[in-house]
């Protein structure tokens, strides 16, 4: 089947891109095909990181960190506020924040800094630098100095003050700068959710750190200690002068109530009822009333007189006081604050024993608050007998008093509202004088005995182990650090993949068949298509030679890879152009220095071994590189043979050893129309002549990208082979110049890539592709010792 007549779309269309199959999915084979490509990128960085993170360790100083934990004890606050008049409880998390506010507050760094005087210490104020830091500050000095900031206004007037002044401004600028520094470099967090506060500082010397921490919790549990007190004795003065205010009011308000009631005459009887209400409601029930007064008047007056005269620990015990009496309030008021005594001397005498200063006052109060109940009782007393004795007086004169008792009921009315209203005044600034006064005690009491709110429960320590710079840490991260570069880099590196690797980027990237891999042949490869050389010196130099050998290496070495993949050529087109007596191949390459003329050849050399009729003509008009490279020195080739009307067999060279004829080309100087020479009909005649003597010709043409000499010639030419440089020719070049030159494109049998690292190959191939077992066919091939050993022969 005679492939070279199908167009293009039909024999294998080209892929829509040139980035790839178009999966969705990603491919993991390739991936990892990436990865073991670029594995020594990646390690050179990672080796790179490994050693920026030792020159870091290296020029680092080491710095240490002191830590203090400081609690904000709940227990204490209950003791607090069991005797403070206001509850300091903090339950909130913006309580415990508001804490670490204070901590890090300019007032509290102010204290630590004037107390170990941190102003006039260098270690604090100029602490060593690590390289890196040092370059960043010259960083920032250039940029400075580049682009100035505006100066502080007044700053240039410093020059002008006074030494003493200078002086001193420049004091308050270190300590205003130490302040800032430490309270930008002090460190305070709260412990997960507890009411821990963690303080800690960093320097590079651990014993600077743990000063500073030590000094920092000391000045946070004296500022609070310095609040509480102050916040107290406020208190307590503001509560003494108040107490002053209400003691006179109250004593103002009992004395106008007790006037009142001495002017008016009016009795103190807790129901508010007059007798002359009694009276004139019924004179003879007030008869019976009256007789009923008498006797609770005798009553009371026995009963009263029989517990005074038991005595006053007995009276204390047994005295039943009526509510109707007007000292009940009084004595009621004095037995509740007795209790009260009381219970505060057992408090006492249980905590502190019954010697306790405090103890003895309450003792002491107590028997007054004793005597006055008795002393009240025997008031108490002797009103009742008053009574019994007024009682008897009025139920004598009841008779007589009727008529005056009735206009007296009227004003004795009057007069108890007013009386009840000076009453309830006095009755409530006693209450309030009470309540200051207990709060003013309480007050007193707290501010003789002063209780913070925190307690410290780690004090700071000598750090012995540097915080930082962690070696683990930094020699990991670099590694990191490397990697990531690595693979930034290995990444870069294949996205700037473009050219052609293996022989499956030939087939899926272009659509062309894919003939085999060219070996690298010698030591150096050499660019073949150079400006001429006709130098006799230059022609016989070791370069030459090598160059004239690398032309023979199928010969030379026909068990060698290089020529297994000749032959696979030398099949495809067997198979392409099976049936014809007579064979022109094209050889082309899309770039100059591909290696086309090598290829050329060794190609025509490996048919013309094997016993065909082989022609090798060097086409390339304007650089012969193949008539170079083969050493020969004609003063005929194929111009002059095709301008003159001549055959082959004027111009051609017989190799003695393979009987291989060559067609050479003799460069004239600057030609330009080769490629209407190339078209022309005396091209065509010679081909046709050389067509009935050979069964293989094959042509060395110019590239396809820089002239047009392959295209004109594409007529003559029954298929042509693509060399293609491993990792150097453009895959895109390649799939442009394919759809630009349909007719080109459509006579190319195959490609081959030449010049092929076979070390590296593998690197490139898939998972089971044959690029992965190049090294079990080894016994199959010539060992590439052997191929160089023999072109240097």
């Amino acid at each position: 089947m005679n492939y070279a007549n199908f167009p293009l779309d039909k024999r294998m269309p080209l892929p829509n891109s040139d980035a790839g199959d178009g999966d969705d999915f990603i491919d993991i084979e390739r991936l990892l095909g990436m990865a073991a490509r670029q594995a020594k990128v990646v390690g050179v960085c990672a080796i790179i990181g490994l050693f920026l993170g030792l020159l870091y360790l290296q020029t680092t100083p080491p710095k240490f960190v002191s830590v203090s934990s400081v609690l904000i004890d709940e227990g204490l606050n209950k003791i607090v506020d069991d005797i403070s008049a206001t509850s300091t409880t903090m339950q909130t998390d913006s309580a415990i924040l508001s804490q670490i506010e204070i901590l890090t507050s300019t007032r509290l760094a102010a204290v630590v800094v004037d107390k170990l005087k941190l102003d006039q210490n260098d270690a604090f104020m100029n602490p060593p630098q690590s390289a890196l830091a040092q370059g960043v500050g010259m960083i920032r000095g250039l940029i400075q100095y580049v682009h100035p900031s505006q100066s502080t206004p007044g700053a240039g007037d410093i020059s002008k003050l006074d030494p003493a002044a200078r002086d001193a401004l420049i004091a308050t600028s270190r300590r205003d700068y130490a302040i800032l520094k430490l309270q930008n470099e002090i460190r305070a967090d709260r412990v997960g959710r507890s009411y821990v506060i963690a303080l800690g500082y960093q320097a590079t010397d651990p014993g600077l750190a743990k000063a500073i921490t030590k000094a920092y919790a000391d000045a946070y549990l004296a500022d609070q200690l310095d609040a509480s007190f102050d916040a107290t004795e406020r208190a307590a003065v503001w509560l003494q002068g108040r107490l002053t205010e209400l003691r006179e009011s109250s004593q103002q308000a009992s004395l106008a109530v007790e006037k009142f009631r001495a002017e008016h005459g009016l009795s103190a009887n807790s129901d508010g009822q007059l007798m002359s209400d009694k009276q004139l409601a019924d004179l003879n029930a007030q008869l019976i009333v009256a007789q009923a007064d008498t006797a609770r008047a005798s009553a009371r007056y026995q009963q009263y007189k029989s517990i005074v005269d038991s005595g006053s620990d007995n009276a204390f015990k047994d005295a039943a006081i009526s509510s109707d009496q007007p000292s009940s309030a009084v004595i009621a008021a004095l037995k509740t604050r007795y209790l009260t005594v009381a219970k505060r001397q057992q408090d006492v005498e249980a905590n502190f024993g019954p010697q306790h200063p405090q103890a003895v006052a309450l003792a002491k109060e107590k028997a007054d608050i004793s005597a006055q109940i008795f002393g009240e009782l025997k008031q108490l007393t002797q009103n009742y007998r008053n009574e019994y004795e007024v009682a008897l007086a009025r139920e004598t004169a009841l008779r007589a008093n009727v008529a005056a008792a009735q206009g007296k009921s009227s004003i004795d009315n009057q007069s108890q509202v007013k009386l009840r209203d000076l009453d309830q005044k006095a009755t409530a600034l006693t209450t309030l004088y009470q309540t200051f006064l207990g709060r003013y005690e309480e007050a007193a009491q707290q501010q003789s005995f002063p209780v913070g709110k925190i307690r410290i429960i780690s004090d700071a320590s000598t750090p012995l182990a540097a915080s930082s710079p962690r070696t683990v840490i930094v020699l990991g991260l670099s590694l990191v650090l490397g990697v990531l570069m690595g693979a930034g880099f290995g990444g870069l590196n294949e996205f700037n993949e473009r050219f052609f690797r293996t022989g499956e980027e030939v087939r899926d990237r272009v659509g062309l068949k894919f003939l085999g891999y060219l070996p690298t042949i010698g030591s150096k490869p050499t660019k073949e298509d150079k400006p001429d050389e006709p130098d006799l010196k230059v022609a016989r130099s070791p370069a030459a030679i090598e160059r004239r050998a690398r032309m023979r290496v199928s010969i030379d070495a026909p068990a060698s890879m290089f020529s297994e993949t000749l032959r696979s050529a030398k099949i495809a087109f067997d198979v392409v152009m099976e049936g014809q007596a007579s064979r022109v191949i094209g050889v082309v390459s899309v770039l100059p220095g591909e290696g086309k003329s090598t290829v050329a050849a060794n190609l025509a050399g490996l048919l013309a071994a094997n016993g065909a009729r082989t022609l090798l003509i060097d086409g390339d008009l304007r650089n012969p590189g193949l008539s170079r490279s083969l050493g020969m020195e004609a003063e005929q080739g194929l111009m002059e043979a095709v301008v003159s009307g001549q055959t082959w067999q004027s111009v051609g060279k017989i190799d003695r050893q393979t009987k291989l004829a060559i067609i050479p080309a003799v460069s004239r100087g600057h030609f330009s129309h080769t490629s209407e020479l190339l078209s022309s009909a005396g091209m065509r005649r010679f081909i046709e002549n050389a067509k009935e003597t050979f069964e293989y010709i094959v042509v060395d043409l110019p590239p396809l990208g820089p002239v047009v000499d392959a295209k004109a010639f594409a007529p003559l030419v029954d298929g042509f082979v693509l060399v293609a440089e491993w990792g150097r020719t453009p895959r895109a070049m390649v799939r442009s110049m394919l759809e630009s030159e349909p007719y080109v494109a459509n006579k190319i049998v195959g490609a081959v890539l030449n010049k092929v690292d076979l070390k590296k190959l593998a690197k490139y191939g898939s998972f089971g592709a044959s690029e992965k077992f190049f090294d079990k066919y080894s016994s199959y091939y010539l060992d590439k010792s052997e191929v160089r050993s023999k072109t240097a022969a």
